[in-house]
């Protein structure tokens, strides 16, 4: 009866989120400066379309015409001149299930607000023009489930185009806070599938350090150029976000947060081609990050672990108004030299290999409906101290990252800007193992979870 009357709650919760959502209809502040719908730039948010793409190499500047030239200082009203402060924001409410949450060793601080309808998070955003040539992507959250609020991700930007004499040139300067922010393509880290998971789930250990090892903890430059459409290179580095850089890391415990040796390189290169007027689009590409790092943030001196990151990637898009299709394949290979942490005791080995893929493929029918199905793989080496047993849930009896999923996703957008996600994980190998992988008894399909998140930008 009290599980019954706890699903019942959440049905009910979540139906009063959509009838609230009918009540706003405003656009988020890039639609409200460029005039654009937002399915002109996503193939359905944030996914970016080609000219999405090309909005984002232009610095987030293209600005609609206006009759006149008196602008707001803020509005959410997509009918006036775009406003001076480009002010937008989100919320995302969801409920997650866990397959078992009763195995042996468990306890319910590794399920937390299992069944339960949660504010997942609310983000604010500084994003699009402020002067000529000068855009923003700045964005602030707060963690309704930790009770935290941070700096996000961020991503200002100078940009300039050269048209002329056969030539077609795109270039710019970005400054932001986490490898592959910067990119325009859905197959790296930043902006890759999946678009939003549960922030409750139990997940595998490993994942590459440019998967979200620094997000929001350095401080990156890079400059960035599309030629004739059709090559896109990037070259830039990372550092610790210290001094007038800390903001990039605003929020974020520096107990936790990466001291790095100089400064990490970074670089980018893809071929991408466009066909039918943009209908059809397809990228291939390979990227690099290298990056020293001290094992203990508050202890920056001594021997440092390096990372050495290789990824290659692709992705294809179809994209009407009818239907749409997209593909996107990613591969990393992290080479780990462990010299400060393995001589802190803290590894089984000064150096390890760890290999990461990803995948998805989406259809939307009426950009109302649709469906992704994805799959993600970790693999490595064995290190028992790196991946330890004797934690139930988390831990690995085998001391093997290894782990791989399959996730199926439907969307529902009773509005152009109003998503509704119902989303299934199913784990085939979970921290080294398919059956008993933590020395608890737990299999790694306990860990299946379905998560259902609403979102709202305004």
């Amino acid at each position: 009866m009290r599980s019954a009357f706890r699903r019942g709650r959440v049905v009910a919760l979540l139906f009063v989120s959509i009838v609230a959502a009918t009540k706003c209809f405003a656009l988020p502040s890039f639609a409200r400066q460029t005039g654009f719908e937002c399915v002109a730039c996503h193939v359905s948010w944030p996914e970016l379309t080609a000219v999405g793409r090309q909005f984002k190499l232009g610095g987030y500047t293209l600005i609609k015409e206006s009759a006149t030239d008196a602008r707001p200082l803020l509005s959410l009203d997509q009918d006036t001149p775009p406003p001076l402060i480009p002010f937008a924001a989100f919320a995302q409410a969801s409920v997650t299930r866990t397959a078992k949450t009763d195995t042996a060793g468990a306890d319910a601080s590794a399920f937390p607000a299992q069944d339960r309808a949660v504010l997942q998070q609310l983000s604010l955003f500084l994003a699009g023009r402020l002067a000529n040539h000068v855009g923003a992507f700045a964005q602030w959250s707060y963690d309704g489930v930790a009770h935290h609020s941070a700096v996000d991700n961020v991503d200002l930007r100078f940009a300039d185009h050269h048209a002329g004499g056969g030539l077609d040139v795109a270039w710019g300067l970005s400054l932001n806070n986490s490898p592959t922010m910067s990119d325009l393509y859905n197959s790296t880290p930043v902006w890759g599938f999946p678009f939003v998971s549960s922030s409750v789930a139990p997940t595998p250990t490993a994942s590459t350090i440019i998967e979200g090892g620094l997000a929001q903890q350095v401080a990156g430059l890079s400059a960035y150029s599309m030629w004739n459409r059709t090559v896109y290179a990037e070259l830039g580095g990372y550092r610790t976000a210290d001094g007038v850089f800390s903001i990039l890391r605003a929020g974020v415990d520096r107990s936790t947060a990466a001291a790095l040796r100089g400064t990490a390189p970074y670089g980018r290169l893809a071929l991408q081609r466009e066909w039918d007027d943009g209908v059809q689009s397809a990228m291939v590409g390979v990227f690099g990050f290298r990056v020293e790092k001290y094992p203990d943030p508050l202890n920056a001196v001594g021997a440092s672990d390096t990372f050495s990151d290789v990824g290659v990637d692709a992705q294809y898009q179809y994209v009407t108004t009818a239907h749409r299709i997209s593909g996107q394949f990613g591969y990393i290979r992290e080479a780990q030299h462990l010299d400060g942490t393995f001589g802190q005791g803290n590894a089984a080995n000064a150096r390890n290999d760890l290999r990461t893929v990803n995948a998805k493929v989406t259809y939307y029918y009426d950009v109302r409906y649709g469906v992704s199905l994805g799959y993600r793989r970790v693999t490595g080496d064995a290190d028992s101290v790196l991946y330890p047993s004797g934690v139930a849930v988390s831990g690995s009896a085998s001391g093997r990252p290894d782990s791989s999923a399959l996730i199926v996703e439907l969307d529902w957008l009773p509005w152009r800007d109003r998503r509704f996600t119902l989303q299934y994980t199913a784990y085939q190998k979970f921290n080294g193992g398919t059956t008993n992988y933590d020395g608890f008894g737990r299999n790694a399909k306990d860990n299946n979870s379905l998560y259902l998140v609403a979102w709202f930008p305004f």
